[in-house]
């Protein structure tokens, strides 16, 4: 209590002290004592049995399992305000570790929010205590209620964050209230159907009946839920350890991970499929941890090992991946995004369909990236090049389909970065493309000759002999792909690990 702001304290204190005064009110008109203690007993009840289950899920996760509000509603059906106030009450009795504070203004938003509900269900001609189902005598004042239970609880709760946090009110009821409007209302049917059982003659009994399912759906729910949070979180350690390494990368996958998805939900796969692509997407890369850090970043000339050590990634992320079930055919899409469609990609060479379709989406999503990404060599391109240059590939490096499909999705969905989703520095004069971190881009052969070539110009205290040294070194480094280019006439534009010499 000391720790809160003084304002902060002093609205707790008045929320307390309305709730008390509401509670001793109701004590003294002529409600259902018995009816209130069973659903009291429930509530507290409830909670303790919530909290040993949320805790048997996760004891990290924030995932609760409380049935509390299918019960207040009930209460105002059954009993109306003054009963169902002192029911909300009895939730600050719950077994807990939450400081005594927060379980007497937990206790007293309960009473005042469920006197509120029942207050508003009985002047709308709600039927309390119920006897008999209606749709106007039960159903409708329900609503009405249940939507008075709702911004009333709200209320209480908005007032104290912003008090707290110093935050605006709109910022709380949009960011975080609004989320809960559609649980409170299925909670509310719940608590209609305990309540229309339970006056039927079932009695207590319908706890079971109602409360049992809806206590162990929301366990299933949470288990998942926890799962869930343990595979993201595998997924994040793996990603920061590969930003980390390779500082050009930071927020590349995620971006990546955003336009496969986007891409999948255009070419119509299923959900599910589309959250395995997400997680190929953003683990596409995780295959670098294998690659020395000083090859990784290098800049210039690659020796033949260094070179295969870099095309090494994508075997290196299937062999990381491997081992994590839940990704499915995400390791595949890991495993091949490399490969081009004319068979001149890697690890593997393989062309066109055998390409599997996870793969052949994160090739266009990645190429996507790298190009409207600032590197150090140079400044992003806009989405309209990169556009020209994918349409440019496909066939070639890119299935024409998934080209099409980004090109319809950034056309009805645009494309916004978020800040600190890539180095905002502007590119050196002195720098050309690191191959272990450019290997996305198609266009970077052609910048790493553009630099070289312009190298005499820009870096004032190199000599021209020194100048002409990395010059041809930076040509050696094209793995004579220039070389083939004037010799062949192949007008295809190479990845720059991607093509096989």
């Amino acid at each position: 209590m000391r720790a809160l702001p003084p304002i902060a304290r002093a609205y707790v204190l008045l929320v307390v002290g309305l709730g008390v005064a509401v509670s001793a009110m109701a004590a003294r008109q002529g409600v259902d004592w018995v009816t209130v203690t069973v659903l009291a007993a429930l509530v507290v009840g409830s909670e303790a049995l919530s909290t040993t289950l949320s805790r048997s899920v996760s004891r990290g996760s924030d995932v609760g399992i409380s049935v509390t509000t299918p019960i207040i509603i009930a209460s105002v059906l059954l009993l109306g305000p003054w009963g169902a106030a002192v029911v909300g009450v009895s939730s600050a009795l719950e077994v807990s570790r939450l400081p005594l504070v927060k379980r007497a203004f937990n206790g007293a938003q309960m009473c005042i929010a469920a006197f509120a509900a029942g207050w508003v269900y009985v002047a709308v001609g709600g039927q309390a205590p119920l006897s008999t189902f209606s749709p106007r005598g039960v159903l409708l004042p329900m609503l009405v209620g249940n939507l008075a239970f709702e911004l009333v609880n709200g209320l209480l709760i908005v007032v104290v964050i912003c008090l707290v946090e110093k935050v605006s009110a709109a910022r709380v009821w949009t960011g975080t209230m609004r989320s809960s409007a559609l649980p409170y209302f299925v909670y509310s049917v719940f608590g209609l159907l305990l309540a229309v059982v339970w006056a039927s003659g079932v009695g207590p009994f319908a706890a079971v009946l109602v409360l049992a399912p809806l206590l162990v759906a929301r366990w299933v729910f949470a288990l998942f839920a926890a799962e869930q949070e343990a595979y993201d979180s595998t997924i994040r350690s793996l990603i920061q350890a590969v930003e980390t390494k390779d500082s050009y990368t930071r927020g590349h996958s995620e971006r990546v991970a955003r336009a496969s998805v986007m891409i999948g939900r255009r070419i119509a796969m299923p959900e599910d499929r589309v959250q395995s692509l997400h997680y190929a997407g953003i683990l596409h890369d995780v295959g670098k941890l294998g690659v020395p850090t000083r090859v990784l970043q290098k800049a210039g000339r690659l020796d033949d090992g260094e070179f295969a050590a870099i095309q090494l990634h994508p075997v290196r992320g299937r062999d990381i991946t491997r081992e994590l079930e839940f990704l499915g055919e995400a390791i595949d899409g890991i495993y091949h995004h490399h490969e081009r469609l004319d068979g001149r990609g890697y690890p593997l060479g393989l062309a066109g369909d055998d390409i599997p379709e996870f793969a052949r989406v994160i090739a266009v999503a990645d190429a996507f990236d790298s190009m409207t990404t600032t590197r150090s060599y140079r400044g992003a391109r806009t989405v309209d090049d990169a556009i020209v240059e994918l349409d440019r590939c496909a066939g070639t490096q890119f299935d024409p389909a998934m080209v099409t499909a980004l090109v319809a999705a950034l056309a009805d969905d645009g494309w916004v970065r978020e800040l600190g989703d890539e180095p905002l520095a502007d590119p050196s004069p002195y720098s050309v493309p690191s191959y272990g971190s450019d290997d996305d881009d198609p266009t970077s052969s052609a910048e790493l000759l553009a630099a070289a070539s312009e190298a005499p110009v820009r870096a004032e205290e190199a000599t021209v002999a020194d100048t002409a040294a990395e010059v041809d070194s930076v040509l050696a480094n094209l793995w004579g792909l220039e070389y083939r280019l004037a010799r062949d006439g192949d007008s295809d534009v190479r990845s720059d690990d991607g093509v096989a010499p």
